[in-house]
C-alpha cells in the first residue's frame, strides 16, 4: 500500500498547523503567486494596474526588503500559502492562497504580526472586501477612517482599521 503526501490534514483528519517563518529574498516568486491569486479571487472588482512581472519586481525590491515579512507554509515539501508584511505598526499586507482560507492560517499570521507589534496595529482594507473586514473585526480591530479611494492607486474606497492591546 502506498500513501500520498498530506497537504491539508494530519492522520487524525485535523487541519495541518501552518508553519510561520520570516520570509527571505528567495520567497519572492511564491509571495507574488499568493498575492496575485488572492487578489484575483477575493477582489475581482479591482483594476489590474500591473503585470505579473511588475508585481514580482515590486515584491522583490520593495515589499521583502522594506518590511518585516512572514510566510505561512503547509505540506511536505513546504509550500508558501500565505504571507503578512509589517511596516512599523502598519500591517501592509496579509494574503492567503484562495484554496487555504478558513484554516487558521490568516489567524496564525496575524498572531505573529501582533507579537512583533504588541501595542497597536493599523491597516487599510477596501470597503468592498467584506471577508477581510469581518476577519479583522473578529480579531478585535475597529473601523476608523473611511476614505474615498484617493489614497490608493486602485482608486477604491477603503477603511482604516485599528487594534490596540488591552
Amino acid at each position: 500500500m502506498t500513501s500520498s503526501p498530506r497537504h491539508d490534514a494530519d492522520l487524525a483528519g485535523r487541519p495541518e498547523t501552518p508553519r510561520v517563518r520570516r520570509a527571505t529574498a528567495a520567497d519572492g516568486e511564491a509571495v507574488t503567486a499568493v498575492f496575485l491569486a488572492s487578489r484575483a479571487a477575493a477582489l475581482p472588482y479591482l483594476p489590474r494596474l500591473h503585470s505579473d512581472e511588475q508585481t514580482r519586481a515590486w515584491i522583490e525590491s520593495v515589499v521583502l526588503p522594506g518590511s518585516t515579512v512572514w510566510v505561512a507554509e503547509l505540506g511536505d515539501p513546504a509550500e508558501v500559502v500565505g504571507f503578512a508584511a509589517l511596516d512599523g505598526t502598519v500591517l501592509d499586507h496579509l494574503y492567503l492562497r484562495p484554496d487555504v482560507r478558513r484554516r487558521g492560517i490568516g489567524t496564525a499570521l496575524l498572531e505573529t504580526v501582533r507579537e512583533a507589534s504588541p501595542g497597536r496595529l493599523s491597516l487599510h482594507v477596501f470597503q468592498r472586501n467584506t471577508g477581510a473586514r469581518a476577519f479583522y473585526e473578529r480579531h478585535g480591530f475597529l473601523a476608523g477612517e473611511f476614505d474615498d479611494g484617493s489614497r490608493n492607486e486602485e482608486n477604491e474606497p477603503d477603511v482604516t482599521y485599528h487594534w490596540t492591546a488591552g
